[in-house]
C-alpha cells in the first residue's frame, strides 16, 4: 500500500459516551423535581451512546419506509414497511416511558423525568420520535371524551410497543398519530372540507383528504373534520372493532428534506368510522391540548439537536490539529464553540423548565400553567429558529468532513428545520403569543413573575426585561412587530433561568451576547472577556 494511504489527524468516532453526561440537562431534572429518575436517564444515556444505537439511527435512515397500497392479487392493504432497526428505536422509546407513561405516573416530576429522556433518545435518531411524541400528547385531548379515554388510555401509556394492523383493543400498546392539515388550508385548519356525518349508532362516517399525516401506520388518529356542528375533533381507528380496516387509504409518502425515517403520508378517508372527541363545533379547542404538547416536544427535540452538534463539534476541535495545534486550542474555533454551547445550554434549560411547568399544571397549578400558555409559544418559536443556523455551524466545525454523510452531520442539518415547521411554523407561534397575551392576561403576569425572579443579578438581564415591557406596552404595529417581540421574550427567559440557574460563565456570555448586545450575527462572535474554557469543558464527554 502506497504510504500516501496512510491515515493521520483524523477524528476517532464519538461512540461509548453517556449522551447524559450533560450539565444543564442533569442540573434541570434535579431541579425540576425528577431526581428520581437520573439513574434511568443515565441508563438511557449509555445505550444512545452506544455504536449499537447509533447504527440504528443510521440505517432506519438510510433504507426510509416503503408504502405498499395493494396486496399481489390488488387488494387494497395501505401498509408501510420500515427497516427492523426502526422498530428498536421505538421499542426502546416505549419501554422506557418516552411515549404517554406520565399521564398515568403519579410522581411529581414524571413529565420532567420523560422530557429528560426524550431529549437523550431523542439524539440517536430524531424521526422515530415524532409518533412517540404524538402518542404523548394525545392523553390529554382524548380525556375530552371520557369513554374513550377509558378504554384507549392505559394502552397509550402501556410500556409495550406491539407494531401491526390489529384491533387496538387486542394489542398490548398502541401508538396515536395525528392528522388535521389539508392541502387548501395547511396551518388555517379551520378551512379544512373534510366532511363529518354523524349515524345511528352514535359513530360518524368521514370523507376527506389529509394532505400530511405523519406515522401513518399508527393504531389510532385524532382528526379534524366539519361536522353538522361545525369543525370538530375525531378518534379513527386503523381498524375497526370487527377487525376489518377502516377505510384509512394511504395515497402516497412524501418525499421530505429530513426525518427520512419516518413516514409521512397523505391519506383518503372514505366514509372512515370515527367517534366524537369533545363536543361538536369546539375541535380545534380540543386538539389544540395535542397540539401544545407536541410543542413542548419540538423545544425538547431543538435543544437535543444543538446539544447533538455542539457534542460534534467540540470532539472533533478536541481531536484535530491544523497549525501546530488541536482546533480547540485556537482562539477563533473557541470562541464558535463556547458560542454553540452557550445557545445549546439555554435551550436545555428552558425546556427542563417547561417540562416542570407541564408536571405541575397537570397537577392542578394555575399559575404555572399560565406561565405555560405563553412560555411555550414563546420558547418553541425561538428555540427552533435557532436550530438552522446552529446546525450549519457545528457542520463547518468539521470542514469538509462535516459535509460528507458519514460524519451525521448532514442528517442533522436537513432535520433542522422541521421543529419550526411543524406544530406551527414560525410565524404560528409568534401569532399564538400575541393571543395568549390578549385573552389570557394572567399568562403575561406569570410569564414576568418568571424572569423577576433573576431582578437584579444581572443589570444586562435588567435593562432586557425593561426594554421588552416597553415594547408590549405600545400595542402598535403588534403583527408585524410579533417576531421582533418573541425572540426578545425568549432571551429575557432564557437568560432569567441561567442567571438563576445554570453556569456561572454560561450565564455570563448568555447576557453578554444576546441581552447585552456585544456580539455579532453570526455564531463565534462572542466579545472579549467571556471564559471560553469552562463553556466548552461542558460539551466534552468521556468516552
Amino acid at each position: 500500500m502506497p504510504p500516501t494511504h496512510e491515515v493521520t489527524n483524523q477524528v476517532p468516532p464519538l461512540a461509548g459516551h453517556d449522551v447524559a453526561d450533560d450539565p444543564a440537562l442533569l442540573d434541570g431534572l434535579r431541579r425540576e423535581g425528577a431526581d428520581w429518575a437520573e439513574a434511568e436517564v443515565r441508563d438511557l444515556g449509555v445505550l444512545a451512546g452506544s455504536e449499537q444505537a447509533q447504527e440504528w439511527g443510521r440505517l432506519a435512515n438510510e433504507y426510509p419506509p416503503v408504502l405498499r397500497t395493494h396486496d399481489r392479487v390488488g387488494r387494497r392493504i395501505d401498509e408501510v414497511d420500515f427497516h427492523p432497526h426502526w422498530h428498536d428505536l421505538m421499542t426502546v422509546a416505549v419501554e422506557r416511558g418516552l411515549h404517554a407513561a406520565p399521564w398515568t405516573d403519579g410522581r411529581p416530576g414524571a413529565h420532567v423525568a420523560r422530557t429528560a429522556k426524550f431529549y437523550v433518545w431523542s439524539q440517536v435518531e430524531p424521526g422515530h420520535t415524532c409518533p412517540i411524541s404524538m402518542t404523548y400528547s394525545a392523553v390529554p385531548a382524548l380525556r375530552h371524551n371520557a369513554d374513550l379515554a377509558a378504554v384507549y388510555e392505559p394502552l397509550l401509556a402501556a410500556p409495550h410497543y406491539d407494531f401491526g394492523l390489529r384491533v387496538p383493543t387486542t394489542k398490548r400498546g398502541l401508538i396515536a398519530g395525528m392528522s388535521m392539515t389539508e392541502k387548501q388550508g395547511g396551518s388555517d385548519v379551520r378551512a379544512n372540507t373534510t366532511r363529518a356525518v354523524p349515524t345511528a349508532d352514535g359513530t360518524y362516517h368521514i370523507t376527506g383528504h389529509k394532505w400530511f399525516t405523519s406515522a401513518p401506520m399508527s393504531d389510532v388518529f385524532l382528526t379534524l373534520a366539519q361536522a353538522p356542528g361545525g369543525l370538530s375533533c375525531f378518534l379513527l381507528p386503523r381498524v375497526l372493532p370487527d377487525g376489518t380496516r377502516n377505510t384509512l387509504h394511504l395515497q402516497r409518502l412524501k418525499d421530505k428534506l429530513g426525518n427520512r425515517s419516518n413516514a409521512s403520508a397523505e391519506v383518503e378517508y372514505d366514509e372512515a368510522v370515527g367517534w366524537l372527541v369533545g363536543e361538536e363545533g369546539r375541535g380545534v379547542r380540543t386538539i389544540i391540548e395535542m397540539v401544545n404538547n407536541t410543542r413542548l416536544d419540538c423545544v425538547t427535540g431543538g435543544a437535543a439537536a444543538l446539544r447533538y452538534g455542539t457534542v460534534r463539534a467540540v470532539h472533533h476541535a478536541q481531536h484535530r490539529s491544523a497549525f501546530g495545534a488541536t482546533l480547540d486550542r485556537q482562539p477563533l474555533m473557541t470562541n464558535v464553540l463556547a458560542d454553540l454551547a452557550v445557545e445549546a445550554e439555554a435551550a436545555t434549560t428552558v425546556a427542563l423548565r417547561l417540562a416542570g411547568a407541564t408536571d405541575r399544571a397537570a397537577a392542578g397549578d394555575a399559575h404555572e400553567a399560565a406561565f405555560r400558555r405563553l412560555a411555550l409559544p414563546i420558547t418553541k418559536y425561538w428555540v427552533c429558529k435557532r436550530a438552522p443556523a446552529h446546525a450549519a455551524e457545528a457542520l463547518e466545525c468539521l470542514g469538509g468532513n462535516g459535509y460528507v454523510e458519514e460524519s451525521g452531520m448532514p442528517r442533522l442539518f436537513r432535520e433542522s428545520p422541521l421543529s419550526s415547521i411543524w406544530e406551527g411554523s414560525g410565524n404560528v407561534a409568534a401569532l399564538d403569543t400575541l393571543r395568549a397575551m390578549a385573552k389570557q392576561p394572567e399568562s403575561v403576569e406569570a410569564f414576568f413573575a418568571e424572569v423577576g425572579l433573576a431582578e437584579g443579578a444581572d443589570s444586562r438581564l435588567d435593562d432586557a426585561v425593561a426594554s421588552v415591557r416597553r415594547d408590549l406596552a405600545d400595542p402598535g404595529d403588534a403583527e408585524f412587530r410579533a417576531r421582533r417581540v418573541v425572540e426578545r421574550l425568549a432571551l429575557v427567559l432564557q437568560g432569567s433561568l441561567l442567571v438563576r440557574h445554570g453556569d456561572k460563565a454560561v450565564a455570563d456570555a448568555f447576557c453578554a451576547s444576546r441581552l447585552g448586545g456585544d456580539r455579532g450575527v453570526a455564531f463565534g462572535t462572542l466579545p472579549r472577556g467571556i471564559a471560553v474554557d469552562p463553556i466548552i469543558a461542558r460539551a466534552r464527554v468521556a468516552q
